[in-house]
């Protein structure tokens, strides 16, 4: 028993098609405005990096306890944590 398949096929590779067309389409725009607006990018480029600090900081800090007057983490029984002869690990 053989099946029709050139329907299914046609749809699927005219989808294949249509979608490389988009997409460099997309990529030709995409050139095309960075390389007329590179000027107007660049000039903005320091300010991006000053405003991108604080969330740089805020991500990066995310898993510390930075809380003032919080009692420390319990440890878990048994576990003294590592040993430092300096003065007692990792504090801010």
């Amino acid at each position: 028993m053989q099946h029709d398949h050139s329907s299914a096929d046609g749809t699927n590779r005219l989808r294949t098609v249509s979608r490389y067309a988009f997409f460099g389409f997309v990529a030709i725009a995409a050139y095309f405005l960075i390389t007329e607006h590179r000027a107007h990018l660049f000039a903005w480029l320091p300010f991006l990096l000053i405003a991108a600090c604080p969330l740089i900081h805020f991500f990066h800090h995310r898993g510390h306890d930075h809380g003032g007057e919080e009692s420390p983490p319990s440890r878990p029984a048994g576990s003294d944590g590592p040993k430092d002869s300096v003065g007692g690990g990792h504090r801010h």
